[in-house]
């Protein structure tokens, strides 16, 4: 997501108080902008609300450059994407180009978001909130595991039986910068995995499962299927050393020597399905994409 920086009026009073009076938001929303890096005067950030402004202020504003995304529903509250594989759900910084939110703000308007996230590289469906209201409710519901998720994922090896896995899960302390690198933990949160066989692949030596995360850890179906000795094709965390992993999250690792290396070009996972109770109605939402024709295209 590109971003631009716009000068705002300065009469030298409170940070906060010129994004109020320039931006016509409240005291909570100018604090929010402070906290994400957004304010600089004379060049340097500002990290206190409360601190006077004498010289040139600036915000950073976000542009929306869309690309084009499939809307799976829509109603008033919220709305089902499908996220391609490669895309952000949300920015990670400024030098962000493009992310989810890119086409969430041009078609709904910069009150919309995510209400949970994928990682970058798993596609599928993503439910967005639409407004404040169903935000704050969309969430609650996935906090309370109201919301059941189901996803696709192939396996490296021949998986023969239905599986479950109930490992508890917490963040790695030693790999450094890396911080999304999870581990089974016996005092880490309790994090529940049902897999169902679907098919197998011989000319990859590969298992099509059906992934049911019951509890919602981060990245619980990839370290639950690592644990089994199963780790998923194009898995670019678990299952290699540190300077792998560096060298393919940097970029650095051309798609032949990651098909080499991991058996897929990108990480074989795929929201598919969400299902969830909302106002009084029912909601079963699949995915319409043609996952074995796409997992085979990143296999070759």
């Amino acid at each position: 997501m590109a971003y631009t920086k716009i000068k705002l009026a300065n009469n030298g009073k409170k940070a906060f108080q010129i994004l109020m009076e320039n931006l016509k938001i409240t005291m909570n929303e100018a604090q929010k902008l402070i906290d994400k890096k957004r304010l600089f005067c004379d060049g340097i950030l500002v990290e206190k609300k409360n601190e006077l402004l004498k010289g040139v202020v600036e915000l950073v504003v976000y542009e929306n450059h869309p690309k084009g995304v499939e809307i799976v529903f829509e109603n008033e509250d919220f709305a089902v994407l499908e996220k391609p594989s490669g895309v952000l759900s949300h920015p990670n910084g400024r030098h962000c180009e493009y992310s989810l939110c890119d086409e969430i703000w041009s078609l709904w308007g910069k009150e919309a978001c995510v209400a949970h996230r994928l990682d970058k590289e798993t596609s599928g469906l993503i439910l967005v909130a639409k407004n404040k209201i169903s935000q704050i409710s969309l969430k609650t519901m996935f906090e309370k595991k109201e919301i059941q998720k189901e996803y696709l994922a192939l396996a490296r090896g021949q998986i023969k039986e239905n599986f479950i896995v109930d490992k508890a899960l917490a963040l790695a302390k030693n790999y450094d910068n890396i911080k999304t690198r999870m581990q089974i933990h016996k005092q880490g949160k309790k994090a529940l995995s049902e897999f169902e066989v679907l098919s197998y692949f011989p000319e990859f030596n590969a298992t099509l499962l059906l992934c049911k995360p019951l509890t919602g850890r981060q990245h619980q179906i990839r370290v639950h299927l690592y644990h089994k000795n199963h780790t998923l094709l194009g898995e670019p965390l678990y299952g290699l050393n540190k300077e792998q992993v560096e060298d393919i999250l940097d970029g650095k690792l051309s798609t032949k020597k990651r098909l080499r290396l991991t058996g897929a070009k990108r990480l074989c996972l795929h929201s598919y399905r969400l299902k969830f109770k909302y106002k009084e109605q029912n909601f079963d939402l699949k995915s319409k994409i043609n996952v074995k024709e796409i997992f085979n295209y990143f296999m070759r």
